[in-house]
């Protein structure tokens, strides 16, 4: 089976930012991703919108209803933005001050997953398909199927951050674990997070995924290759 791919188009609104510019527009990047086959645009509003802002996000879900994929945090700026703009899923993921990226998995504190019943609950009303992301552990995956989640995204850090064969091998299985526990559970299962066109194979491979999410890696070939062929390079790899 083919998996999908969402294309985090994030960098494409930093270079933009980089001079307070019109230009390279997300919006041109989300059309020509989904023409080059991808079949989500990822994109993620943070409370302070150093990339993408909430007018991109509107913009995207206007142009593209089915197949944006809005990743935020569990904030009160953040619900009202995805329940104004409607994206086709919401992947709530944890935001840390000054991070430079997502560091890891939600942690489900008794006052986090208050938060987060209440954000699911919200944005189901609207139709809106929820995702959680989390770090391969069985307890957090049973977590988020109890908060009523749609979908889990399995953080791959570790396993993309890892320097030896050993501890690939061990974050692999382990990844391989989670994604069985949630299939399971009834979870659609996505992975993303330092994946890219050396690593994503072995993940992809292990066969209950649906979806791979890869932002970095493709903006970044796309600088050399092109967005089209940094695209469908990854999705015939897929």
């Amino acid at each position: 089976m083919t998996l999908k791919l969402g294309v985090n188009i994030d960098h494409v609104a930093t270079l933009r930012e980089a001079r307070r510019a019109t230009r390279p527009d997300p919006l041109d990047a989300g059309a020509i991703a989904l023409s080059a086959g991808a079949d989500y645009v990822v994109v993620h509003l943070r409370k302070d919108q150093r990339h993408i802002n909430q007018k991109d996000v509107a913009a995207l879900c206007k142009l593209f209803p089915k197949q944006i994929h809005l990743e935020c945090s569990c904030s009160e700026f953040c619900q009202k933005a995805a329940l104004k703009c409607k994206p086709h899923s919401v992947c709530i993921v944890p935001e840390l001050p000054g991070e430079i990226t997502t560091t890891g998995g939600l942690k489900f504190t008794p006052i986090v997953q208050r938060q987060l019943f209440k954000m699911i609950d919200q944005l189901h009303k609207k139709n809106i398909k929820v995702s959680l992301f989390v770090d391969p552990c069985a307890a957090d995956l049973r977590m988020a199927a109890k908060l009523g989640a749609d979908i889990v995204e399995l953080c791959t850090a570790a396993y993309s951050q890892a320097k030896t064969m050993p501890l690939r091998k061990k974050c692999l299985q382990e990844l391989a674990l989670s994604a069985l526990l949630a299939k399971e559970l009834g979870l659609e299962v996505h992975a993303g997070h330092g994946l890219d066109y050396h690593n994503v194979l072995a993940v992809a491979d292990i066969g209950e995924f649906s979806c791979m999410n890869i932002g970095f890696a493709i903006i970044a070939r796309s600088l050399f290759t092109g967005l089209p062929s940094a695209v469908e390079e990854m999705k015939n790899l897929l």
